[in-house]
């Protein structure tokens, strides 16, 4: 039975729609066809030759599906330019809807293009990752990456709803379940401590955990809600800055490695065991047993929390300080006064921000 969550952002309110029955999504399509109002699908060929029996029985026409290269290099300006051209050799028009049907690349790259095309058409977010039904599908951040940093490029461009159908992560490989994990533990040690108890007495969690259900709409929850009080991340302390916690580091970490080396997830993990060290030496709140009782849980859901290879210090600083974060007062990270209570935090010293790359395998 579909259960239903709303994002509350005024005129651009959406639902979520969870345990989304096919029946659901299919009558939006045909809904938008009988206006006739053209449908686009974009999603990746791993995707496409999964569920290519599911996506021809949608409705939407094979000409109107563009697929890209699974992964997280295709998040690029030359896939953006080729949907954009896809789309202008197609005469979509103002009327014309986007289907993101996959993961966070597909759903960040699919949802600039529909924020950009003629100045902004209406786009659907249809998850299959674990990590984007928690995380990414909901919001409304878009965009795409550039050589020096990832998501530098893009804009907030909310969807008309977002389905949410677990059985698509059936098919989803385990490292991208564990992936999706990192993002799941990064809501409990931001805003939801039971959430964090929860996770932690579970342990491993699974695609058929019982409990997942909850767990993701637990999430989707957390992020509506810090959504709605600052949707475009324009507060000077916490609001949405607070969703990019781990993700300081992390996202220094796939721009060094080169985009690819690590799913984002994993990165994420090593971000959060980093943050979770220097909320340590920043608030005496947060002990050295939170951070053990974070590495355990990243750890038993088949999560780095260390480098996999040494990167350079140098370069992973570098990549921080273009930070979309960032303000003119300086870099900005998000720590932990304790265990469920983020915060974001400026003035850290670089000395310490060094040694704690060498912690997990900088040079």
């Amino acid at each position: 039975m579909t259960e239903t969550l709303n994002v509350l952002l005024e005129d651009r309110s959406y639902p979520i729609h969870f345990n989304s029955e096919d029946s659901t999504l299919k009558a939006t399509i045909d809904g938008l066809h009988q206006q006739n109002k053209a449908c686009y699908l974009i999603t990746d060929s791993n995707l496409h030759s999964i569920y290519s029996d599911y996506i021809e029985n949608l409705g939407i026409p094979k000409t109107h599906i563009y697929t890209i290269h699974e992964g997280e290099t295709s998040k690029s300006i030359e896939n953006y330019e080729k949907i954009l051209s896809f789309l202008a050799t197609h005469s979509a028009n103002r009327d014309a809807t986007i289907f993101a049907f996959g993961g966070g690349v597909i759903g960040d790259l699919a949802g600039f293009v529909a924020a950009s095309y003629l100045r902004g058409i209406q786009f659907y977010q249809i998850p299959t990752s674990l990590l984007a039904m928690v995380d990414s599908s909901v919001g409304g951040k878009t965009g795409i990456n550039l050589p020096e940093g990832k998501n530098l490029v893009g804009a907030f461009w909310q969807p008309q709803a977002v389905f949410i159908n677990q059985k698509f992560l059936e098919t989803l490989p385990k490292n991208q379940f564990s992936a999706g994990m990192a993002e799941v533990i990064k809501y409990g040690l931001l805003a939801d401590k039971a959430l964090f108890d929860q996770l932690a007495s579970i342990g491993t969690i699974s695609f058929d955990n019982p409990s997942l259900p909850s767990i993701i709409r637990r999430c989707c929850e957390i992020k509506a809600e810090i959504v709605a009080n600052d949707e475009k991340e324009i507060a000077d302390t916490n609001g949405r800055a607070l969703l990019n916690l781990g993700h300081t580091f992390g996202h220094a970490i796939e721009n060094v490695a080169g985009y690819g080396d690590y799913l984002h997830g994993e990165a994420i993990a090593v971000g959060l065991h980093l943050a979770c060290q220097l909320s340590e030496l920043t608030y005496s709140t947060f002990n050295k047993s939170d951070t053990e009782q974070t590495v355990q849980l990243l750890t038993e859901n088949g999560l780095p929390t260390v480098l996999n290879n040494p990167l350079a210090i140098e370069a992973l600083n570098n990549a921080i300080s273009k930070d979309k974060k960032n303000r003119a007062s300086g870099i900005r990270f998000v720590l932990m006064q304790s265990l469920g209570n983020a915060q974001t935090k400026e003035g850290i010293d670089e000395s310490i921000i060094n040694a704690l790359w060498k912690k997990v395998g900088a040079i």
